[in-house]
């Protein structure tokens, strides 16, 4: 891998190294694209082998309730690095500009004297290493694994410079893996991939940064476990001959007792939802290899932090976007708010400051942002609507846990997802939903979730954690149904108080 500081990406001087003092933690936020809560080993899987991300657990506040504000890449990652909900900073489908007023994450850290550095998949529009730098981030390697971006791709480059088997496609299947060998073993050399890749050059990045004293960030973001479901050798056999449970048939009877977004969502692609039980098989073992794959990435970047003797300051947190549902459902992906989709893992770890111990109190990912600038001395913007969970881990007074938590979705763009041709019309919606914007509202006991004008999904996650019997429409539930529908309502209408009513009269 070439170096950050061979490409010129680096230059400190003497008066950068003695900035931003007293020296405030490093931040390493780690991210995994589309990955359950459940395929980790510290959260129950006992199938899945990720031995490194279960020692960071170990050593982290590994929230058992964390839930993305979106199960959609773009907007549920704009929510986590600015503290707020979808419809606050607007950022509402894939690969669309986010509002220049909106300040992320990486810009509050600069602004406060960081060094501030990202690899790998962004999501940005337009979706440039040249944009990322205008979001706050001094240096940045991007590639977010679509081959519509691959002419931006600092991956797509570097692979074609070194790889000697560069004409095959990264995503390239081997067309004869062999008697009882996965369908979805990649052609490419595991060294080639762009896991490899940002794994690599994030601990390059970490190594350079932690020759100054100014405080780092880095963002590593990983494109895997996302489909399609290749996965290089050794990683796509080590699975082979274990039985994974796999998820009850939805058959079409069943879809159709649902609202008709999530109908339409589903059967989109009618290939997926009664797919053969054998093909699936082998789609969960290669996503199991696929995370186990990112787990070895996750452990050689923790190696790094800690030969730069910098572990003891420095916030190690581990996140992914949203989940996917794997067949859960008859539904491929992720889009809507089955558990599976809005269930996500994170963990924090700060040595000496945060308790590491498994956290049953119920965070959004918004909580993120104004955690770690609390735990790093910088006030939290006044249009945040996150809360931070910093007082929690520490074992401060002060924190206020939360009752329930909300996600919400445009699904027109999951309906369409650029290649089917169902264009949204204003006054008509899309494929005949006109209202297609989604909440969900989900409590310790009920979840929640509110289609405009088609109906809704109110499911009992105490006495039905699947969510296979939809109450909406019970006469019994009818009370719960109209509570929580009040709430999203409250929610929506105070949401945006903090950046919509002035703290004091300007006069």
């Amino acid at each position: 891998m070439e170096s950050f500081s061979r490409r010129g990406f680096l230059q400190l001087s003497a008066a950068s190294a003695m900035a931003a003092q007293p020296r405030r933690p490093n931040v390493v936020l780690i991210m995994a694209n589309q990955m359950r809560y459940d395929c980790l080993g510290a959260n129950g899987n006992r199938i899945i082998q990720t031995p490194h991300l279960d020692r960071l657990a170990a050593q982290s506040a590994n929230f058992q309730n964390a839930f993305t504000q979106a199960p959609v890449s773009v907007p549920s990652r704009i929510s986590l690095f600015t503290g707020r909900y979808p419809h606050s900073h607007k950022n509402r489908v894939d690969y669309t500009p986010c509002d220049p007023r909106e300040i992320l994450l990486q810009q509050r850290l600069k602004d406060a004297g960081y060094q501030t550095g990202a690899v790998g998949k962004l999501h940005y529009y337009p979706p440039t290493a040249d944009h990322a730098r205008t979001t706050g981030f001094d240096f940045v390697e991007v590639d977010d694994g679509n081959p519509r971006t691959d002419p931006f791709s600092d991956y797509v480059r570097w692979r074609k410079r070194h790889d000697p088997n560069a004409a095959i496609p990264y995503e390239g299947v081997m067309k004869n893996p062999g008697p009882g060998g996965n369908p979805f073993r990649a052609e490419i050399d595991y060294q080639y991939t762009a896991t490899a890749w940002v794994g690599a050059q994030t601990r390059d990045l970490i190594q350079h940064f932690a020759g100054s004293a100014r405080p780092f960030f880095v963002h590593a973001s990983f494109f895997k476990p996302h489909s399609p479901p290749t996965v290089p050798t050794p990683y796509d056999s080590i699975y082979n001959g274990v039985t994974i449970p796999l998820p009850r048939p939805a058959d079409e009877e069943y879809i159709h007792s649902l609202p008709g977004p999530v109908q339409k969502q589903i059967l989109r692609s009618r290939a997926a939802f009664d797919l053969e039980p054998r093909r699936l098989e082998w789609i969960y073992r290669s996503y199991y290899g696929a995370v186990s794959m990112v787990d070895h990435e996750v452990g050689l970047i923790l190696e790094e932090i800690e030969k730069t003797e910098r572990a003891q300051d420095t916030i190690v947190i581990f996140a992914s976007d949203h989940g996917d549902q794997l067949l859960e459902h008859g539904l491929q992906g992720a889009n809507l708010f089955f558990e599976a989709s809005v269930h996500i893992p994170l963990m924090m770890r700060f040595p000496g400051r945060v308790t590491p111990a498994k956290y049953s109190q119920m965070v959004e990912a918004i909580d993120v942002l104004p955690s770690v600038l609390e735990l790093s001395e910088i006030p939290a913007p006044l249009n945040c609507q996150g809360r931070s969970f910093a007082s929690l881990l520490t074992g401060a007074r002060g924190y206020e846990a939360r009752d329930c938590v909300f996600s919400e979705n445009i699904i027109p763009e999951v309906l369409t997802n650029g290649l089917i041709e169902a264009p949204f019309v204003p006054g008509k919606g899309v494929s005949g939903i006109q209202h297609p914007d989604a909440k969900m509202i989900r409590t310790s006991r009920w979840k929640l979730n509110y289609y405009p004008g088609v109906g809704g999904e109110l499911y009992d996650l105490m006495l039905d954690p699947q969510e296979l019997n939809n109450l909406y429409g019970d006469a019994n539930s009818q009370d719960t149904v109209r509570d929580l529908t009040k709430r999203v309502l409250d929610w929506m209408i105070t949401g945006d108080e903090n950046d919509q009513i002035a703290p004091r009269s300007m006069l």
